[in-house]
């Protein structure tokens, strides 16, 4: 018979057998993913992407996402840093944006302070205009910067993040200064997209994926893309066709909060890299022009490190750091 000490002793065994179990280390384990923009966007759909492999390769029993947006991430990063601290079954998508973002709006936290999971795709920029506007070509759009660039309004995501940079550097390359362009930030990628289609702007500038149904629609005219070459299936220059030689390749990866354990991390660049390898995977990265780069564990720590010194010298030269 069990006796009340023996069931209290076995009771607070269990619970503390419970409390030190890891996190995330198991089978099929549930995952938060934890998005720092809002719904619509870049990150978003790169977050709802691996929930949806994820759960078709059933790797995980479930999961749920959360949308913090704001700034770049950096409203969101601090909830994630502080109140998610230690959830060894959490991610955190984010990627070049917030190392941008980080820098430009002087922010408390940086990705310093998460743990660094893997780099899983980087994605060329697309500049369009509304189908109505008067810009055919790229040279168009640059034209107009140079005559009068407070006329030409720029839709983009948050200050200082890849699609800030992208314009930036055309503008440079055009002889326009930083200082003078009308730049119009946006929380997430669904926001911006409404401001083209209302000709509230007169260009956008974001990931080609965001853009490229309402592009295929005919509601977008594509001017041209960042990559260092022309890519298939996509009716565009580059820039660098067009005589503006820039070329930007934003990337996304995924963090896990810091105080994790070694063993949850471990476990989670497994999970990760089994997504990333798998035939849903490529299929998916290949239906939204995601090229496919993963790095892992430290190897990525140190490509964000090198990233962040490379962006901020990027910034500081365009006068927005």
């Amino acid at each position: 018979m069990l006796n009340r000490r023996r069931f209290l002793t076995s009771t607070a065994a269990g619970f503390a057998a419970l409390h030190f179990a890891p996190a995330f280390a198991q089978d099929t384990p549930q995952i938060q993913i934890f998005v720092p923009a809002a719904p619509g966007g870049g990150w978003d759909q790169t977050a709802r992407t691996i929930d949806q492999v994820l759960r078709s390769e059933k790797l995980i029993s479930g999961s749920q996402i959360t949308n913090v947006g704001g700034a770049g991430g950096t409203v969101g990063l601090p909830q994630f840093v502080n109140q998610w601290k230690g959830k060894g079954n959490s991610l955190m998508v984010a990627g070049m944006v917030m190392v941008g973002a980080i820098i430009a709006n002087k922010a408390a936290n940086n990705l310093t302070e998460v743990t660094p999971i893997a780099r899983l795709t980087g994605e060329f920029e697309a500049l369009v205009v509304p189908a109505a506007s008067p810009f055919k070509t790229a040279n168009d759009f640059v034209a107009a910067l140079k005559e009068d660039p407070t006329k030409v309004p720029v839709a983009g995501g948050s200050a200082g993040g890849s699609d800030h940079i992208l314009f930036g550097l055309i503008a440079k390359t055009a002889g326009v200064p930083a200082a003078d362009l009308s730049y119009v930030p946006f929380a997430g990628g669904g926001e911006a997209l409404s401001a083209l289609l209302g000709n509230q702007v007169a260009a956008g500038i974001s990931g080609y994926g965001e853009f490229s149904e309402q592009v295929k629609a005919g509601a977008l005219r594509l001017l041209a893309i960042s990559s260092d070459k022309r890519q298939e299936g996509i009716d565009a220059p580059t820039l660098k066709e067009a005589g503006i030689d820039v070329e930007l390749f934003n990337w996304r990866g995924v963090f896990a909060p810091p105080g994790v354990s070694d063993d949850d991390k471990a476990a989670m660049i497994k999970l990760v890299e089994t997504m990333a390898k798998s035939d849903a995977w490529a299929t998916e990265c290949k239906n939204r022009n995601w090229t496919p780069i993963l790095l892992t564990g430290d190897e990525y720590a140190k490509f964000v490190t090198e990233d962040t010194a490379r962006i901020g010298a990027i910034l500081k030269d365009l006068g927005l750091a």
